[in-house]
């Protein structure tokens, strides 16, 4: 016999990022409390609201699973002494698992015999163990949790009611003061209690009461209500995931409106009334079927369409009042000059450890020229690059940026170009934020990479120096997404550039005033680690993400196509036994005491002169290779000279010229293996 159980959490109105979090929380451990007490049962589902966090478990066993066990105790030797009488410890065995020794038997493991008792363990009611979903409830984790009234418990917001059922009956337990009830709550604007006779009613009861828990329902609901606002008005409606998932979680019944505002409102950038719109109201924006920005916003109230106008009045009341603020911004920053602004950075400070704002901009100026040489981007674009660079962080001290901080890099392009800046150096002011999260999206201009690849070095040098490193989950400074951006530039744009040269050149550079780099090979350290994250997320081999990064390039773009091409051969035929002869060369390679100049007049046999032309010509073809997956296809070429040359040479004679010139042979070839990657730590057997 089976029966349905019902567990619902009432509490205050939960953020809404939190909500889905949550119930998939609760649904993975009630989930793992019913099979750790041997509960079977058909199916669980999960529900939410703002105000709520439920599971209806359908077809729960009315009783636990008995189970028969094997329990072990001590090793026979212990069991029994010299006499093969039962010892203490055999006795106290016994006993403490409600036996005697006449129930003791015997088992091996491992060639050791090991005590054992068979225990019966008969199921209890199913209505006796869930009185343990307390421990469920009390065991969720929040990112933020809060106090109230005299109670040290803490949580998500506070408790106001539980519903614990199992069919008709009502699972006694209680949480706090809160005891468990066979009622709920409806819609907060109703406020009335809604009862259940069963976990079979809990979604039509509720839906009477103005409340869907179903979570894709509202979704639904939304989407719905939205497009057919659209249609209506042959309007383009940008539902965003994140905003819309965000609205799903605000509301317990939705009602999709429209609201409006004044044009005049639109001479201010889209970009800023977007903000305004969508982040700071949750409204999603409208455009008409041309693609301009109209002077309406859709929004969602939760519940029905009672007074709907007085919500649309207060709505717009609300808005108006940040777009009056965003046109009063957009008009006096314009008044501001550049050059004022930007000699105000020398008293804003970046960090008390590191300086201001404008030494920091000084030092990203010298890092984006060293990377402009080395990349050989035409003079006009270094031109723009550098007064970019000397520019770049103004918009931090304009009104707008202080009231809408998002928009830092926006405005500075706007800004820019009112003022008689190149199209080119706004673009890169706006660009050098990018990428803003992982994954998203990449700067578009030389200049724009070039400066955000700077900016992101100079912070980790900077931070690195000041010993501010990030650790374990904490990266207060954003480090990590720093590198990643690097990486993911360099890497979208193909350049090669090797870090260690890089590096080099900017501490020549800036070394020479009063700010020092302090730092080794941290940060080039702290790049691979997350060059490794990348190659795990494209599920690039472990051992061929350690051999790639273990190799002598620091060249970002050639890593990432090193990893690419030995995923991609992995599984060839041949891929073992070239690794084989590979790693051969390079691990003898290591025993070399010097290194000379080898001789080809040393050469005792025709293979060593084999392989030592095979050698020449791969690496001459290696150096013009316009491409790794070619390198990786010479390397294959010196499998076959190599695995005949230990056939038939023996490196290590008695003539010391002859083994320090087999030395440094294989020197160079294991130099030239290296370059690509360290196949020492390829797994091949």
């Amino acid at each position: 016999m089976t029966k349905d159980l019902l567990l619902e959490i009432g509490l205050e109105e939960i953020p809404a990022h939190i909500v889905l979090p949550a119930m998939e929380q609760l649904k993975e451990k009630t989930t793992q409390f019913l099979k750790e007490n041997r509960l079977p049962f058909k199916e669980i589902e999960a529900f939410s609201t703002p105000r709520r966090l439920a599971v209806r478990v359908l077809g729960i066993a009315d009783k636990q699973e008995s189970i028969k066990e094997e329990i072990k105790g001590p090793a026979k030797k212990i069991a029994l002494d010299e006499k093969q009488n039962w010892t203490k410890a055999s006795k106290g065995f016994a006993r403490s698992q409600g036996f005697s020794t006449d129930d003791i038997f015997f088992k091996e493991i491992k060639g050791v015999e090991y005590v054992y008792v068979t225990k019966f363990v008969e199921g209890f009611p199913a209505f006796e163990v869930l009185t343990g979903l307390k421990d469920v409830i009390t065991s969720l984790t929040f990112p933020v949790s809060m106090r109230w009234a005299d109670y040290d418990f803490q949580y998500i917001r506070p408790l106001h009611w539980i519903v614990a059922m199992l069919d008709e009956e009502v699972i006694p337990f209680s949480v706090l003061d809160i005891q468990t009830n066979n009622f709920s709550r409806s819609h907060r604007l109703l406020n009335k209690e809604v009862t259940f006779a069963h976990p079979a009613e809990y979604l039509s009861r509720l839906a009477e009461a103005d409340v869907i828990v179903y979570v894709s329902k509202r979704k639904a609901e939304i989407i719905d209500q939205i497009q057919m606002i659209a249609h209506q008005n042959h309007w383009v409606i940008d539902l965003g995931d994140d905003l819309l998932t965000e609205v799903v979680n605000l509301v317990e019944y939705p009602t999709a409106f429209v609201g409006e505002f004044a044009e005049k409102y639109l001479a201010v950038p889209e970009e800023v009334l977007i903000t305004s719109m969508k982040e700071h109201q949750r409204f999603f924006y409208v455009r008409d079927a041309k693609g301009r920005l109209s002077p309406h916003f859709i929004s969602v109230r939760n519940g029905r369409a009672d007074h709907l106008k007085n919500v649309i009045k207060g709505n717009q009341k609300v808005l108006v009042a940040r777009l009056e603020d965003a046109k009063f911004f957009w008009e006096e920053d314009q008044k501001l000059k550049i050059s004022n602004l930007v000699e105000k950075l020398t008293r804003v400070t970046f960090h008390e450890k590191i300086g201001t704002l404008s030494e920091h901009m000084k030092r990203t100026k010298v890092i984006a020229k060293i990377l402009a040489e080395k990349l050989a981007i035409p003079d006009s674009e270094k031109k723009d690059l550098l007064r970019a660079a000397d520019i770049y962080k103004f918009d931090l001290l304009t009104n707008m940026v202080g009231e809408f901080p998002g928009l830092q890099g926006t405005m500075g392009e706007k800004y820019a170009v009112l003022a008689g800046e190149g199209r080119a150096v706004g673009q890169a002011i706006r660009e050098h934020y990018l990428p803003a999260f992982s994954d998203g999206a990449l700067p578009k201009s030389n200049i724009g990479a070039i400066l955000a690849i700077a900016d992101k070095i100079e912070a980790l040098y900077s931070f690195f120096s000041a010993r501010l490193i990030p650790s374990g989950s904490n990266d207060p400074y954003a480090l990590r997404r720093s590198a990643l951006g690097i990486i993911r530039i360099i890497g979208d744009r193909g350049w090669k550039i090797s870090f260690a040269d890089l590096q080099e050149t900017i501490f020549a550079e800036i070394n020479n005033g009063e700010f020092k780099y302090i730092i080794q090979d941290e940060v080039l350290n702290f790049i691979k680690a997350r060059m490794k994250k990348v190659l795990q997320q494209k599920e690039v081999r472990y051992d061929l993400i350690e051999a790639t990064l273990g190799g002598r390039s620091t060249e970002i773009t050639t890593l990432m196509n090193v990893a690419r091409v030995l995923q991609k051969h992995v599984k060839d035929v041949n891929f073992k036994p070239v690794m084989e002869s590979l790693t051969r060369v390079v691990n003898l390679a290591k025993k070399a005491d010097i290194a000379v100049n080898v001789d080809p007049l040393l050469f005792e046999n025709d293979e060593e002169k084999q392989l030592y032309e095979t050698f020449k010509a791969v690496y001459k073809n290696v150096k013009a290779a316009a491409s790794v997956e070619e390198i990786y296809k010479e390397l294959i070429g010196l499998q076959q000279p190599i695995d005949v040359y230990f056939e038939n040479t023996f490196v290590n004679v008695k003539d010391k010229k002859i083994k320090a010139n087999r030395y440094s042979h294989l020197v160079e070839i294991a130099e030239i293996i290296l370059n690509f990657a360290n196949v020492e730590k390829i797994i091949v057997k």
